[in-house]
């Protein structure tokens, strides 16, 4: 069991907007776990973020951030509900953190479930054929195939990514926390990442 420090609590409150009350039982139920804790609250309905997650989104922007050197850059497209929170410097924040957190980790998605699955099978061939070759008894290849395509998703989805301004947090819990400041749903709908001679 994670010790449940009011650190813990805290970051949890922020992240999912619910009471501290809620927070702390949260983590009890869920040993510590602080993705099971956000998933017992958002199951219990609690989460505000959650909440929001099922309405429209049809305002936003295209932003675009391209690095100091000129050879990297990134464009994306978040969606929010108004045009009044897309014109806040807290959104405007958000596109450009997260156009630097492509220009910096590059990845595939938006999230886990839409990357390729040609790409999926290709990395399970490679981890399959690499614990054949390391020697690894046969019964357990199927489970170290398993770790590394769960691996390979997580390090390719955006909104899986450690945030690279606070790596204690994912993409998607700094989003969440945009949810809760700003009072609406936030969608990221698409990016694209562009190197020079790529």
């Amino acid at each position: 069991m994670a010790a449940i420090t009011a650190a813990n609590v805290m970051k949890l409150r922020e992240v999912t907007g619910v009471g501290m009350m809620d927070c702390k039982k949260a983590l009890v139920e869920t040993d510590g776990d602080f993705d099971a804790a956000i998933k017992y609250l958002r199951e219990k309905g609690l989460s505000k973020a959650a909440k929001k997650a099922d309405r429209e989104t049809k305002e936003g922007l295209i932003y675009s951030y391209i690095h100091t050197n000129g050879t990297v850059g990134a464009m994306i497209e978040v969606n929010c509900e108004t045009d009044f929170v897309a014109r806040t410097d807290a959104f405007q924040t958000l596109c450009k953190d997260l156009c630097m957190q492509i220009v910096a980790t590059c990845p595939l998605t938006v999230t886990k479930d839409e990357i390729d699955e040609a790409t999926i099978a290709a990395e399970a061939e490679i981890a399959k054929n690499k614990a054949i070759n390391e020697g690894k008894p046969e019964k357990i290849i199927d489970k170290i195939v398993e770790g590394v395509v769960s691996k390979f998703r997580e390090e390719n989805a955006l909104l899986e990514q450690p945030f690279i301004k606070d790596n204690d947090k994912k993409v998607r819990d700094y989003i969440n926390e945009a949810i809760i400041a700003l009072g609406e749903n936030i969608q990221v709908s698409r990016f694209v990442r562009m190197s020079l001679g790529e």
